[in-house]
């Protein structure tokens, strides 16, 4: 599943006329969502259910006429039903809802193993499990010693804490525990917590993941896959 819904108020003036997932990084001309769909297939999903909001006539208009390498459904949400009433709502349109599912964000962007992240969920018989990141600060960090005199400045280090990185793998009981409405990071993840049912799976390290904010985002993301040679 690829969550879809958001306004994306942080990517304006890109997201005035389109939802987020249909914001091209620069020198891709490739929408976001078309990079995840092909990132889903290579790792052996063939069907999606797209959950949309914003804009959503943009988001369906576009699924139905690219070439795309997976089978995709979208579902619309019939009123704003949060953040877990909607990833409910749309779980009910899961081509195998007895089995276990990905779901991720849609402006995610990022490449690494899901059948590696579906083994750790399954060896620790978990009902969630988020993918973690440790994504670069945007701004320098300076070291000292332990007399306060400053020996070294770093440019754009890496976080020291792990963050949800907006990639899932849920059990088939999940879809249950969601509620009609609301935030289920407010309610579900934490219930899941508290019962030892809800794990974190660290992206590998050197594996590329970029959160899509804002419009620094996208010259940022631009110039790392640049570099990689994608």
């Amino acid at each position: 599943m690829v969550l879809a819904g958001g306004q994306g108020s942080r990517l304006r003036p890109y997201t005035d006329d389109r939802p987020k997932p249909m914001v091209e990084i620069p020198g891709t001309g490739t929408p976001i969502i078309g990079h995840q769909l092909v990132w889903l297939a290579e790792e052996g999903v063939t069907d999606v259910v797209v959950s949309c909001g914003h804009l959503a006539d943009v988001l369906k208009k576009w699924l139905e006429t690219a070439d795309l390498p997976v089978n995709v459904k979208t579902v619309v949400e019939p009123e704003p039903l949060g953040r877990g009433g909607g990833l409910k709502y749309a779980a009910a349109h899961l081509p195998h809802p007895e089995r276990p599912w990905y779901a991720t964000n849609g402006d995610i962007w990022t490449r690494f193993s899901l059948r590696d992240m579906a083994d750790f969920h399954a060896e620790r018989d978990a009902v969630a499990t988020l993918a973690l990141a440790r994504p670069r600060i945007p701004w320098g960090a300076v070291q000292t010693d332990g007399f306060g005199r400053v020996t070294d400045f770093i440019e754009a280090p890496p976080s020291t804490v792990e963050i949800n990185a907006g990639v899932y793998v849920f059990s088939a009981e999940f879809a249950g525990l969601l509620p009609e409405r609301g935030d289920h990071e407010r309610t579900t993840f934490p219930r899941l917590a508290r019962e030892r049912k809800l794990a974190g799976f660290p992206i590998p390290q050197g594996a590329y993941w970029r959160a899509i904010d804002t419009a620094k985002d996208l010259t940022e993301a631009a110039k790392e896959l640049a570099a990689l040679g994608r």
